[in-house]
C-alpha cells in the first residue's frame, strides 16, 4: 500500500522568473505564490491499497505530475511523507525505487535497439537475466500487444507502439506501485484501449496503481478511487461512487466541475497564507 500525507513541494523562483512575476503581479493572482517561492503543491493526501487502481484527477498546473514525481522519487517534497509498505520512501528513495514503476512524459526508449532489447535492458538493471527475464518479457508483451513490432528499433514506432514499450520496461521488474502519468494522452483509441486495460489487469493483484489522466471515462472504467487536486491541494479523495455523488449523482464531469469551481479562489488571503506556511 502506498500512502501520502501533507505533501508539499515549493520552487525558488530564479532573478528572470522573478522579475517577470512582479511585471504580471498587477493583473494576475496565483494563491500558489508568494515573494520568493511557487508551491506547486501545498497539501496533497491520499492512499491507494494493494490491487486498487486510482485516478489521480485535476486541472492543467494543479500539480498533479509534480505530485506523481515526487511519489516516484524523482523529486524531494518540502514536506509531508510517503509511505509504500510501512517505509518511508523520501528517508530511503534508492532503496524504495525498486519498488516503484514510474512512467512519466518524458520517460523514453534508447533509439537505436528494438523494442525487446530496450526492455531486456532495463529488466537486467534491476538484476533480472536469464530465461526468467524472457518468460517476464514474454508475457507483458503478450498484455500489451507488443509481439507484432518487439524487433522493430524505437526510433521507427508510432506513437502508441512507443507508449506501450515505455510502459512495458515501467513494469519489467514487478513493482509494488505503478505510477503512470496520462499515459494514454495523444494516443489512437486502439492503443489508448491496451493500455487501459492493461491498467485493469491489475485490479485484485498485490500491485497498487496511481495514474494521472484527463479521461474521465477512464476513471469511470478502471478506478476504484479518485483524489483530485486543483492548486496544488487535495480537494477530494474517495470511491468514485463518492466522487459521483459530488455532481448530484449525475456523472463523473459534473462533479469535477463542481468540486474545482468550489475551491481555492474562494479562500480568503489570509488561510492561503497559512497554507503556504504550513500552519493548516
Amino acid at each position: 500500500m502506498i500512502e501520502v500525507q501533507n505533501l508539499a513541494k515549493s520552487f525558488q523562483y530564479d532573478k528572470v522568473a522573478l522579475k517577470e512575476k512582479k511585471k504580471k503581479a498587477q493583473v494576475e493572482v496565483d494563491p500558489r505564490e508568494d515573494e520568493r517561492q511557487f508551491h506547486a503543491v501545498r497539501n496533497v493526501h491520499f492512499k491507494c491499497e494493494p490491487g486498487k487502481v486510482l485516478g489521480l484527477l485535476g486541472p492543467n498546473g494543479a500539480g498533479k505530475t509534480t505530485t506523481l514525481r515526487m511519489l516516484s522519487t524523482a523529486l524531494t517534497p518540502t514536506k509531508g511523507t510517503i509511505v509504500i509498505d510501512g517505509q518511508n520512501v523520501i528517508d530511503k528513495p534508492l532503496l524504495m525505487r525498486k519498488q516503484i514503476g514510474f512512467l512519466s512524459g518524458k520517460t523514453s526508449l534508447y533509439r537505436r535497439l528494438t523494442v525487446r532489447e530496450n526492455v531486456r535492458y532495463f529488466g537486467k538493471l534491476h538484476g533480472m537475466s536469464g530465461p526468467q527475464l524472457e518468460d517476464k518479457i514474454d508475457k507483458i508483451f503478450d498484455l500489451l500487444n507488443i509481439h507484432l513490432f518487439e524487433n522493430k528499433k524505437a526510433e521507427d514506432l508510432s506513437t502508441g507502439m512507443g507508449q506501450r514499450a515505455n510502459i512495458a520496461r515501467t513494469v519489467i521488474h514487478d513493482p509494488k506501485v505503478l505510477i503512470l502519468d496520462e499515459p494514454t494522452t495523444g494516443l489512437d483509441v486502439i492503443s489508448a484501449k491496451t493500455i487501459v486495460d492493461f491498467i485493469d489487469s491489475y485490479r485484485g493483484s498485490d500491485v497498487s496503481v496511481i495514474f494521472s489522466t484527463h479521461h474521465l471515462h477512464e476513471v469511470e472504467s478502471v478506478c476504484d478511487h479518485v483524489t483530485l487536486i486543483d492548486k496544488g491541494i487535495t480537494q477530494f479523495s474517495g470511491t468514485v461512487d463518492e466522487f459521483r455523488a459530488k455532481g448530484g449523482g449525475k456523472d463523473l464531469y459534473s462533479s469535477f466541475l463542481a468540486l474545482v469551481s468550489s475551491g481555492e479562489e474562494h479562500q480568503t488571503p489570509a488561510k492561503q497564507q497559512k497554507e503556504l506556511m504550513g500552519e493548516v
